[in-house]
């Protein structure tokens, strides 16, 4: 196969990332308590349970990889973490007083380039980390989603997706950083208006992202003939039962407090729901 190739689909790694960068190479041990975290770390959740196992291995073994370092603006003693943190936060609970490290000089951009990478690679990032971390490239250093695809080595359309996970309301982003729901489900909940209640019936019911995406069929996105009352007080109404059961509904009340209320369908799986909802409460 064609060593360029290979290359090519794995993106920029660790080794060539800085290889860009001025190494000092006489440094390879400093003191736990002259380094500091990354202020651009992508990740924000580190695992209890592998970081308890990654202690564990450092007290048998050491830290194999060394931490890659720059200097820190802030303190002249002081080094950043670029890449590492969790072999850092490991490496203090084992109870060592130095570790190896790797000193390069990085700008802002090059360490957040550094810090992603690493995480990327070893799947260290949940997904919602993972695509903040592609719009902080957006939005910091004016990456377009084509030179992101090409940096990392994951196509275009995965980075798409990532950050089409952000316009997710924040509930059903903490569900996917809690692991409650994946990836796969995340990606079928975005543009849905009804978003967060088909998040918790899918986390309720444990459901697979297959029967998800077969349940989200009767939650599709209201007919624009359906329009809303125009008293705040039965579009608040009207709010709430749709939340509470997922269908569209449309309250008629007239002047003499007579009227209707309408539950919109779509197909025959919506209708015995609404029958079902019926039946099973009166």
């Amino acid at each position: 196969m064609d060593a360029n190739k290979i290359k090519k689909g794995l993106g920029r790694g660790l080794s060539s990332l800085i290889g860009e960068t001025k190494l000092e190479q006489n440094i390879n041990k400093i003191q736990i308590s002259n380094l500091v975290p990354n202020k651009l770390q992508p990740r924000k959740i580190f695992d209890e349970d592998n970081l308890n196992d990654l202690t564990k291995s450092i007290k048998e073994r050491g830290i194999i990889q060394p931490i890659i370092v720059r200097k820190s603006s802030s303190s002249e003693s002081n080094y950043e973490i670029i890449a590492g943190e969790r072999r850092w936060l490991a490496a203090q609970r084992a109870g060592l007083h130095e570790v190896p490290v790797v000193v390069t000089e990085a700008d802002d951009l090059k360490s957040l380039e550094l810090a992603i990478v690493e995480n990327v690679q070893r799947h260290d990032l949940n997904p919602i980390e993972e695509a903040e971390s592609y719009q902080r490239l957006i939005d910091e250093f004016l990456y377009d989603q084509e030179k992101i695809s090409n940096f990392i080595g994951k196509s275009r359309s995965h980075i798409a997706n990532f950050l089409r996970l952000l316009t997710l309301p924040k509930e059903i982003l903490n569900f996917i950083k809690s692991k409650q729901l994946t990836t796969g489900h995340a990606k079928i909940l975005v543009g849905l208006e009804n978003s967060v209640f088909i998040a918790k019936k899918i986390i309720d019911k444990r459901f697979s992202v297959r029967q998800a995406e077969a349940f989200v069929k009767i939650f599709k996105t209201k007919n624009k003939s359906f329009q809303p009352s125009n008293d705040p007080n039965l579009q608040a109404l009207e709010s709430s039962v749709t939340e509470k059961i997922g269908l569209n509904v449309l309250i008629k009340n007239k002047k003499n407090n007579t009227g209707s209320i309408i539950f919109e369908y779509k197909d025959i799986d919506q209708l015995n729901k609404i029958i079902e909802i019926v039946k099973s409460n009166y």
